[in-house]
Parts: structure tokens; sequence; C-alpha cells
């Protein structure tokens, strides 16, 4: 149950320096535009956008592991691509509707972060239940309590995953330049 809580800031943390190396890029005063950003970047950008639409469907079919594993490899393509394509980036700014978006994918992945966040704490707080149970004799009670832990623990894992696909999703706008 403890691989869940790992992986699960695992994955918030490589959102976080995703979106940190944005703001941070963003941050800096523009300098003379160099184009790093060529025909390779546009495939890892529809490469990362196909995985992110594949790790939704897997997500809504159940296959987590497999939808983990997509928004693992679109996240370090997006990474690239801000660490290589970052200053064509700066310099690009987003339509109305795109900061729109941005603005209501943040909101999705903090309201699926904190679902995951509790959903966490209540399958401790019922592990914790479980092994007293288990401890004073209530095999039936204690084996239920787990149960319902475990049910748990696999909800959050699927938010925190939502949300780390919300926030990719932000990258995606971002990067739509790099599409002809």
């Amino acid at each position: 149950m403890r691989i869940y809580r790992y992986s699960l800031v695992l994955l918030v943390v490589f959102s976080l320096f995703a979106l940190a190396g944005l703001a941070l890029g963003q941050a800096q005063a523009p300098q003379a535009p160099k184009r790093n950003c060529g025909p390779d970047h546009a495939i890892l950008y529809k490469r990362a956008c196909a995985l992110l639409d594949t790790a939704e469907k897997k997500l809504k079919d159940r296959y987590v592991a497999e939808a983990k594993a997509q928004v693992k490899e679109a996240n370090s393509l997006f990474s690239i691509l801000v660490k290589e394509c970052g200053q064509d980036q700066r310099q690009r700014l987003l339509t109305d509707k795109e900061v729109q978006q941005e603005t209501i994918n943040k909101k999705l992945a903090t309201d699926a972060l904190a679902q995951s966040e509790r959903l966490m704490k209540s399958a401790e707080e019922k592990e914790k239940k479980s092994q007293d149970a288990e401890n004073k004799g209530k095999k039936e009670e204690a084996v239920n309590l787990q149960r319902q832990a475990k049910g748990e623990y696999e909800l959050a894992h699927t938010q925190s995953i939502k949300a780390g696909i919300y926030s990719l999703r932000n990258q995606q706008l971002i990067f739509r330049f790099l599409t002809p």
C-alpha cells in the first residue's frame, strides 16, 4: 500500500518539476530569438499528446499501471520540450481560450490531487483500524476494513494519475505551437 503513496508523490514531483521549468523559463527576460525547435520536437510533441490520450483511455478502462507508465513517458517528453524549446515557447502568448483551459486544467489537477490525498489518509486510518480489530480478535471486521483500505488506495492512485494528466494537458497547450 505504501507503493501507491510513493508513486503518487513521484508523479506529483515530476509534474511540479515540469511546471516549475516552464514558470522559471517564463519569468526570465526574453533574449534574442534563437530557434531551438525543429521537426524532431514536433514529433516528440505529437507522441506526448498521443500518450496522454491513451493514458486517459487506459485509466477510464481501469488499466491503471499502463496509464501511469504512459503519463510518466509523456512527462519525460514534455520535460525534453521544456528544456530544448523553452526559448521558443516563451515567445508565444497563449490565446484567451488557451488561458481559460489552462486555468480549468490547473483546478482539475488540484482537485484530483486533493481527492487523492483525502483517500490516502482515509485508507491509512482504515488500515490502523483493521490492525486494531485484528489485535482484538475481530478477524471479519479486520478483513473488511483492509479491503476498504485497499480500494481507497487504488482510487487515490487513480486520482493522482488524473492529476498528472491534467497538469500535462497544460504542457500540451503551451507547446501547441509545434504543430503546423
